[in-house]
This record gives structure tokens, sequence and C-alpha cells, in this order.
């Protein structure tokens, strides 16, 4: 029964500072990413609203770069909606590992698998589960949410009067790139490395115009036979 109380008072002001001291540096990192998101809403002569919406609703940071593009071009719905699903299936098997038997109360578990998002994973993944707390968890990633979609609004704000940028769309493939980084330091994987390597190289010959789909879709094959022989080892 206590597993499904929600945390107490105390237990959420110590999750909030423990949260806020471990990632607060990366929660101002994404009101930036997000800002830059908000100047390429409006640089694409969207609305300024559409893009805190957008990252409040959605909250999907590469898949929402990707859909400003098709928005301003009038891509078809049926393709956005492929597309969409392809980039974020990864997400369904972020739940394998992620800590959410961690989070305590219908709503914190509910916001807790919307808010699952690359930067949340990374961070709360390569630590003992049995070290989080339920507050921690979902301060960790309210404060990622709040930050991309304020960010979002303050670039949308403000893009008009910021020119546009070259590169402006790569801050957020940087970000994920240091996360990886970070986590390989954490938890050392010669193997996955190699294999997240290898499916790189393949979609890129095979097909680089849609490198990232291709490579996702390599990557999540050859995990899935690398599980199925460690299984039958």
């Amino acid at each position: 029964m206590s597993a499904t109380l929600a945390p107490t008072a105390p237990e959420t002001r110590s999750g909030l500072v423990q949260a806020a001291s471990e990632v607060g540096v990366i929660w101002l990192g994404l009101f930036a990413l997000g800002a830059g998101f908000g100047v390429l809403v409006t640089s694409h002569g969207l609305p300024w609203w559409l893009a805190p919406v957008i990252s409040a609703s959605m909250f999907a940071g590469s898949v929402e770069f990707l859909l400003i593009g098709m928005f301003a071009t009038a891509t078809p719905v049926a393709t956005i909606a492929v597309t969409t699903f392809l980039v974020n299936s990864r997400h369904l098997f972020y739940g394998l590992t992620f800590p959410l038997h961690r989070v305590r109360g219908r709503l914190a578990r509910a916001y807790s698998v919307f808010a699952l998002c690359d930067e949340a994973y990374a961070i709360l993944t390569t630590k003992d589960p049995d070290a989080l707390s339920s507050s921690r968890i979902t301060w960790t990633q309210f404060g990622l949410h709040a930050s991309w979609a304020g960010g979002a609004l303050a670039g949308g704000l403000l893009g008009g009067l910021i020119p546009d940028l070259p590169g402006l769309d790569f801050i957020l493939t940087a970000l994920f790139v240091v996360l990886a980084i970070d986590a390989y330091r954490d938890r050392p994987d010669r193997v996955t490395l190699g294999l997240a390597a290898l499916a790189a190289a393949v979609a890129l010959l095979v097909a680089p115009g849609s490198m990232l789909l291709v490579a996702m879709a390599v990557f999540t094959v050859t995990l899935l036979i690398r599980h199925h022989r460690s299984r039958h080892a």
C-alpha cells in the first residue's frame, strides 16, 4: 500500500533539492535549447505561440525540430504522423529499464511516462534505482520539461529580435552527444558502442537521406539479436 502513496512534503522538498543540485545545469542547457527551437519556429514564418504549445504538449525534442520543417512545407498529416511515430518509437525501449517502479502515485507515474525524454533516461538510468526517490525522479523530469517549454516560450517571443543563426537546429544533437559520452563513462559497453557505430555506418551507406530512421532500425535489430543470444548462451 505504501508504494502507491504520494511523497510527503519533506520528501518532495528533498527531491527538488537533489534534482536541482544534480541536473540544474542541464535544466539551463535545455532552456537555451528550447529558446533555439522558439527562434527556429519564428524564422520559418510560423506564429510564436506555436513553440511553447508544441514543447509543452509534446516534449519530444528532436521530433519538434523535424515538425517545424514539415509544417513550413505543408507536409501531409499522414507523413508527419508516421515520422513522429518512427522517431519516437525508441521511447518504447526506454521503459524497459527506466526506474518507473520507484515513482509513487498514479498521477506521478502517468506524468513520468509522458516526460520520459532522452535526457531523463540518460541521467536516471545510470544511477542505482534504490537510491532514487519518487520526488527526485519526477522533479528531474519536470525540471527538464519546464526548462524546454520555458525556453521555447522565450525564443518564440524574442525570435524576431534574434538573427537567423546557421546550425541552430544542431544544438540538440550536440547535447545528445554529450549525454551519450557521460552515459558511456558511467557504464562502459564497447559492444553497444560498436553496434551503434555500425548502425550509423550502414544507414549512411544505404539511405543517407533517411539516415536517422534507418540507423535506429538497424541498431534496434542488433540489440534484439544480442539480447536473444545472451539469453540462450
